[in-house]
């Protein structure tokens, strides 16, 4: 389910049960990460599903990426997966007014 930054951010700010998950290069993790978000880049093609498949499918996953297409398709694939509850920011981390934590 997309959801723009004002919904994904209050969503999260009050789910107890929740994971950020950021689904971009090492390169760009680098660069920023939301803190305590789980990187799992989606580049790594099966050993992407492989880590996937390990997470906890009753929590509730906030999934970002650089601008909101690579998450859109991490969320697509974790429904494919039967994760019931996988949020896509749009807009990406571009759009983040948040904290972001240096790697």
């Amino acid at each position: 389910m997309n959801l723009s930054q004002k919904d994904w951010t209050k969503q999260l700010d009050t789910d107890n049960n929740s994971v950020v998950l950021d689904v971009r290069t090492q390169d760009e993790v680098n660069n920023g990460i939301i803190p305590n978000a789980v990187h799992i880049d989606i580049y790594r093609g099966q050993g992407f599903i492989d880590e996937i498949k390990k997470l906890d499918k009753s929590k509730n996953y906030y999934v970002y990426c650089r601008s909101g297409g690579r998450s859109g398709q991490a969320c697509a694939v974790m429904n494919q997966l039967g994760f019931e509850k996988a949020y896509n920011l749009v807009g990406g981390i571009n759009d983040w007014r948040g904290e972001v934590r240096q790697q």
